[in-house]
């Protein structure tokens, strides 16, 4: 039954597309698209039908679900179809909606779209790269597979986005190359030069403005409350989304939509036409930026431009310290708490903290002045001095940028942090975490629709930078050196690290610390640390690629471990340690954990002449 239903639409499809010009015009002359007007010049996503097909529907837990389908457009005379997700809280009227937009390598996934509904939203979750997960079935590439090689007979075949005759798949593509860096125009093209309208941005753009017809149609969705959000890659769909469509009232994008603006090496035209700051530039509705200090792919300093370069007065930010491409609970819950604010009329959301960063003679001091500052439970200060500002595409080593924590002490309204340097050679960056109790706790997804729970949220002031020469011009000096002493495990100094795993019986800790200019390695050392632990457990060290497992005693006896680069094993040769100044990050975790944490004490270098580390490797160097 399937099989003929499948060929039913494949002929309707042929008849439609028949009577049907192509959704876009030829180039008038020939001229590529050089501006955002010329780009999306003669696409309407309000005229053509939607053709809506329901693949799939199902209940779970008072939330209905459909897997469903709609046209996006007619190119190169083939129609293109996305298939996303749709849910909504069962027999609820005049509802706000969401477009959600996933990231590269990711899915559309029913988490999202269950867990908005539950807090009374619309959504869609588009799946433009063609992979998507239902709570019964998933399709995934070699799903994917399976429907772009028409194998309609195969157990596990679906029907999935369709992009006719472009490609806007991704991850793969679905034809040789990628998009969306512009490869030579093909037959899956939409102009036969090189042009931004045959960039994958573009397309998924386009299929992003469709998903906001489809909400706005449906009967129970209140089209006046729609709005988008979306993580990776889909942080800058969401931001060529709101940037390129009124209908958009409120924005959350992440880890993304900043910093992809200066791509000459494609062609002018793709800068002008596709780049954030393009987008940004109209964006008037409210948005709020996710943004952790050590993302690749939405670098904290763009973060800044993009302050500057939207219309809207309304907006926040939200920076993790130390996290790259990912966030905590206190993070990623600013996405619901700005959507209730924006679409539902809900409670208000803290204001970005004020600062200021003052530079004089001996050490610089950061003030910071939050909104609501008997409401605020914590309030911490970061800054780094790695990190260029003028070159993004230079930036020093931005995943692995150590991030010293600085305590803040209040006077009045205002936190005041003094600000001891390392070098007066290098620039640097602050920033502040104001973070605000929640009236009670919200459950949500994260960004690989990992369950959290968030009992708190954080506001991030916006990141003040100052260069060297700066420094030198208001006499600010280096005061503190280079130290063997790591880490104390004293104090906050869970501050400086981080985790993404934090259950009893499997955790982690990492730290950019280690990778900090201030406790380079001699070079010859040992790394040295005390622990103990309450049961016998296992202690896993992980470095570049290369781990090293320890036995614990248990009964609370501290022990001393000590390494060298040598004693970390690694899959591959390649991988070894040849010394410890190849590494940019540490990890301790624990897995099938017994009893409680670990207790840590003085990480430090230990030197040891260079020769004794040489004759300790099992591998030698070639002659």
């Amino acid at each position: 039954m399937r099989n003929l239903t499948t060929i039913f639409l494949a002929l309707l499809c042929l008849t439609r597309i028949n009577a049907e010009p192509n959704t876009l015009s030829p180039l008038p002359e020939g001229k590529i698209p050089a501006t955002f007007e010329e780009l999306w010049h003669g696409f309407d996503p309000l005229v053509e039908p939607l053709e809506v097909e329901v693949l799939d529907e199902q209940e779970k837990d008072g939330v209905i679900l459909k897997t469903v389908r709609f046209r996006i457009g007619i190119f190169n005379g083939k129609r293109a179809m996305m298939t996303g997700i749709y849910g909504y809280p069962k027999g609820a009227q005049k509802l706000p909606a969401l477009v959600h937009i996933h990231g590269g390598g990711q899915y559309a996934h029913w988490k999202p779209v269950f867990t908005a509904a539950k807090r009374g939203y619309a959504t869609l979750t588009i799946a433009w790269a063609g992979r998507y997960m239902t709570p019964s079935f998933k399709v995934g590439p070699d799903e994917v597979k399976l429907f772009w090689d028409g194998k309609t007979d195969a157990p596990n075949y679906h029907l999935t986005t369709d992009w006719g005759g472009i490609d806007g798949y991704h991850a793969p593509c679905r034809y040789k190359g990628n998009n969306f860096d512009l490869n030579p125009p093909s037959e899956s093209s939409i102009d036969p030069v090189k042009s931004p309208r045959n960039s994958g941005w573009f397309y998924v753009g386009m299929g992003a403005r469709r998903a906001l017809t489809f909400l706005e149609n449906q009967p129970e969705v209140d089209a006046d409350r729609l709005g988008v959000f979306g993580h990776s890659m889909g942080g800058h769909l969401s931001v060529i989304t709101a940037g390129s469509d009124k209908r958009v009232k409120a924005a959350v994008p992440s880890c993304g939509g900043m910093s992809d603006r200066d791509k000459y090496h494609l062609m002018p035209e793709y800068v002008t036409t596709l780049g954030d700051d393009v987008y940004l530039k109209r964006i008037t509705c409210p948005i709020a930026f996710q943004s952790p200090t050590n993302d690749f792919h939405g670098e904290i300093n763009d973060l800044q431009l993009a302050i500057d370069e939207i219309q809207s007065s309304d907006w926040r930010i939200s920076c993790a310290p130390h996290h790259n491409h990912m966030d905590t609970a206190e993070n990623f819950v600013l996405t619901h708490l700005w959507f209730d604010k924006h679409l539902k009329n809900g409670p208000e959301v803290a204001q970005t903290p004020e600062s200021k960063l003052v530079l004089k003679a001996g050490t610089p001091r950061f003030f910071v002045k939050p909104d609501h500052p008997d409401d605020v439970v914590s309030l911490d200060v970061y800054y780094t001095e790695q990190g260029e500002s003028d070159k993004r595409s230079n930036m020093e080593h931005v995943k692995y940028r150590y991030w010293k924590h600085a305590v803040a002490t209040r006077k009045g309204d205002t936190w005041t942090a003094d600000l001891p340097i390392f070098s007066d050679e290098k620039n640097l960056w602050v920033y502040a975490n104001a973070n605000y109790s929640l009236p009670e706790p919200i459950m949500g997804v994260g960004y690989g629709y990992s369950d959290y729970t968030a009992n708190s949220y954080t506001i991030s002031s916006r990141m003040a930078m100052v260069t060297p020469e700066q420094k030198l011009q208001a006499g600010v000096k280096s005061t503190i050196k280079a130290s063997l002493l790591i880490e104390t495990f004293e104090g906050e100094w869970q501050k400086e690290w981080y985790s993404f795993k934090d259950e009893p019986t499997a955790w982690e800790l990492k730290t950019h610390k280690i990778y900090s200019p201030r406790f380079k390695a001699p070079p010859g050392a040992k790394l040295v640390f005390d622990v103990r632990s309450e049961q016998s457990n296992y202690l896993a060290i992980n470095i570049a690629k290369t781990w090293k497992v320890i036995g614990l005693k248990g009964a609370n006896e501290w022990q001393t471990v000590s390494l060298l680069p040598s004693d970390m094993k690694a899959h591959a040769a390649t991988d070894r340690l040849i010394d410890w100044n190849t590494f940019k990050d540490l990890k301790f975790s624990g897995n099938n954990w017994k009893g409680a944490r670990p207790e840590f004490r003085n990480m430090h270098w230990v030197e040891i002449p260079f020769a004794e580390m040489m004759t300790a490797r099992e591998f030698k160097l070639a002659d």
